[in-house]
């Protein structure tokens, strides 16, 4: 049964913090953020919490796809900053939206969440158990971010991104989808405290990990890197997808970046790029898109979809 995207939607606080203002919060400049990270500007939730940046983004989504909210059978809301430690923010989205027919649960994989979570609605759908899955990516990182730790909080964003699923016929391929708790120093935040990363660590993980998952999901369902339209990346570092594109051989073209307007967005990060890949023509019908990140856990992998 093939599954489609039937529709996107994304959502970003309105203030919009800019590197300007970053150097008079910390002992960092303009010339030093972008160098480093391709960062320009990161939207900071001041009013709007988790819960108002999914429902935004999900209701994007299903005004795009024309579906009334009592279709949906399944919320899967990827998070790393849910709204409290229980109930799920998945299940307050569903009263939010009204979407009374889905049951709703959260996915905590960190940077990786919405590949994870694009691997469970396919796998509904594709066995008959749901015929349209809501799925979403949303952070409020801010909230997680030591403001005086200058490696770390010139970073990150906050956003939201969701997709709707349902039988079509585009197809979510198949995914190569890893964890290794091994490396859990190398990014992670403690109950209750701040983000932790050893950054040139995460950097040589991320690179090799990301290219070898790629590679990987690529050679088990038969295909060629040639054959991609378009590899959208996790955006966490402009160097790291230089570097991952040079990795896979490809040209700047074929890869997707918007990390210069939202910085780090965690699990929203690929959702809300795949709806501006959609809104800007990168990805058409038949469009052959490869999704790969990593994140803290470590958790990380690569998914091949047919628009």
């Amino acid at each position: 049964m093939g599954v489609s995207f039937l529709g996107v939607g994304m959502a970003v606080p309105e203030f919009k913090l800019l590197n300007f203002d970053l150097e008079r919060m910390v002992d960092t400049s303009d010339e030093w953020i972008i160098s480093r990270t391709g960062i320009k500007s990161r939207h900071i939730s001041r009013s709007e919490d988790i819960i108002e940046l999914s429902v935004r983004a999900s209701s994007m989504a299903l005004e795009m796809a024309k579906v009334d909210r009592e279709e949906v059978d399944v919320i899967i809301l990827a998070t790393i900053t849910p709204k409290m430690g229980f109930p799920a923010t998945a299940c307050l989205l569903q009263e939010h939206l009204g979407c009374k027919r889905a049951y709703a649960f959260d996915v905590s994989a960190a940077c990786s969440g919405f590949l994870y979570g694009l691997e469970l609605a396919s796998a509904l759908i594709q066995s008959g158990k749901a015929r349209k899955a809501l799925l979403i990516g949303a952070e409020t990182l801010s909230q997680i971010v030591d403001w005086n730790d200058r490696s770390t909080c010139v970073l990150f964003g906050d956003g939201a991104g969701a997709v709707l699923l349902g039988e079509g016929s585009g197809e979510v391929i198949g995914s190569a989808l890893y964890s290794d708790g091994s490396h859990a120093s190398v990014l992670y935040a403690e109950r209750c405290s701040t983000i932790q990363m050893k950054g040139k660590e995460l950097f040589k993980l991320a690179v090799r990990l990301m290219a070898d998952a790629c590679h990987e999901v690529l050679k088990r369902y038969g295909y060629s890197i040639e054959d991609v339209s378009l590899v959208i990346p996790h955006q966490a570092n402009a160097r790291i997808i230089t570097a991952l594109a040079e990795r896979l051989g490809l040209s700047e073209e074929r890869v997707f970046v918007n990390i210069q307007k939202y910085g780090n967005t965690s699990a929203a990060s690929i959702p809300i790029a795949i709806c501006e890949a959609m809104q800007s023509g990168l990805i058409r019908s038949e469009s052959l898109v490869l999704l790969t990140a990593m994140g803290g856990g470590l958790t990380w992998g690569a998914t091949l979809v047919r628009f």
